[in-house]
Parts: structure tokens; sequence; C-alpha cells
């Protein structure tokens, strides 16, 4: 089964979605990210995915206080990215709570660091290769490299980065669907590295994680979802179960 991860975009101290990851393009949730943390927790997640917008667009991080709040709050892992962009920022990010960093520009800018610190911390580093179109951006999203996104995952692969974020912009916090153009070789390059791809954009229904699930790939291993969860599209509950997760099982009057 695919994992889901709810996401939590933090900017001014509350949880947001942009469009298109477009800055001026922002609808606003809850106040307190720390809100949106426990009810995705409390649905049955089992890691929840953070950005800090503040600190992606500053080049480091703006919402350590709010992400060492969100470790305190839920009881699974918080994976964190935004302004993540050398070693200091990434101990920073464990210190308040992070089980993983996720780096997108530095990881484009400075693949040596990104080899670095998977030599020192495994799997709890991950890459972000967003595109937009074929090219992954970065400078929150803002700019587009020359450097196509199987491309990317080859480089930092080959230097022991095992865990990858990709989002097509284009389709961010739409609703209308996935991108999944595109992404076959995508999907290859993680299998040539041995790493495992966590999709990102677009969904806004059930079926779009059912069509996700049924890509089969053994280099697919999760879901972002954001807005679909803020709008009650479905419960985390649901899109676990789309992923293909066992039904909860409801508890008894003795709590078994």
């Amino acid at each position: 089964m695919l994992t889901l991860y709810p996401a939590i975009d933090i900017r001014d101290g509350r949880a947001v979605r942009l469009l298109q990851g477009d800055y001026d393009r922002e609808t606003r949730y809850d106040a307190d990210p720390v809100d949106a943390a426990r009810r995705w927790a409390d649905g049955g997640a089992e890691i929840v995915h953070v950005v800090d917008l503040d600190g992606a667009r500053a080049g480091a991080p703006a919402n350590l206080a709010i992400v060492a709040r969100i470790a305190e709050a839920v009881d699974v892992p918080v994976q964190l990215g935004g302004g993540l962009r050398d070693r200091a920022a990434v101990e920073s990010a464990f210190e308040a709570g992070a089980s993983r960093a996720v780096l997108g520009t530095s990881a484009q800018r400075n693949p040596g660091l990104l080899g670095e610190l998977a030599a020192a911390h495994g799997e709890r580093i991950v890459a972000s290769v967003d595109a937009k179109g074929s090219h992954v951006a970065v400078e929150g999203w803002e700019e587009a490299t020359h450097t196509t996104v199987d491309d990317a995952i080859r480089e930092l692969g080959g230097r022991g980065v095992r865990r990858f974020v990709y989002t097509p912009v284009e389709v961010d916090g739409t609703l209308e669907g996935p991108g999944l153009g595109g992404l076959d070789p995508i999907l290859a390059a993680c299998s040539e590295t041995g790493s495992e791809l966590i999709y990102s954009g677009g969904v806004g229904t059930l079926e779009d994680l059912s069509e996700l699930a049924a890509i089969g790939s053994p280099a697919l291993g999760g879901v972002i979802v954001g807005r679909a969860l803020y709008e009650r599209r479905f419960t985390v509950a649901e899109g676990l179960e789309a992923l293909g997760a066992p039904p909860r099982r409801p508890a008894t009057m003795d709590g078994s």
C-alpha cells in the first residue's frame, strides 16, 4: 500500500494552501497549524508533511517553533521542508522534532551537500524534485532550472539520497487530478537508484488516489494530499483505504 501524507503548509503562522505554487493565490485554513496536525493524526495518518512556505521563500527556516509544537502534539513522524538549504538548517529541523528533512533548492544548487547529509542521516534526508513542465523548479517554486526531474533523481540517487518528493507545480492545489504525464521516466529513475518517490499535487478525489495506487510501481511509496482534506472531499481514513490500507477496526467498549 501507499503511504498517505496529509499536508500542512505554514505561512504567516497559519495553515494555508497555494494554487499552483503561487504565493498570491492562497487559501487560508486553520489559524493554528497544530489543529490540522492533530486532526490528521487522529484520523489515522501515520506521518504528516509540513512545508514552511515562509522559509522556502526566505531561504531559511521561519516557522520552527510551530514545527516543534506540531511534533510535540502528535505521535507520528513529521516530514519537514521549506528553507532547509544548509547543514545547520537541517540540524535545526531535527532539533525541532522533525523526523525527516526535505531539501529542494539546495538539492539542485549543491548536490554534494545532499550526499553528505544522506551519508550522515540516511533516509531522514529527502530531496524535493518539484517541476514546472519537465524541469525542476527551485526558490520556492519560483525559478525553473534546466535539469529534468529524472536526471535530478539519478544525480542525487547516485549520491545516496533514497527518498524524493515530486510535485508537478501546474496541478498543485487545483483538485483536478494528479499530473501523471511524464511520471514513467521519473519512476524508472527511482527504480534505477533504489529510491522511493512520494507524489504530490492535484489530488481531489478518492478516485485520484486509487489511480495512483493502481500504477503499481514499487518505486512509488506515498502520496501527499492537502486541499482535498481541508475541504473535506474525503477523510484521512477514506484516503488510506483508497491507497490500499485495510479499514480501521472500530474500538470496542473496553478500548480493544
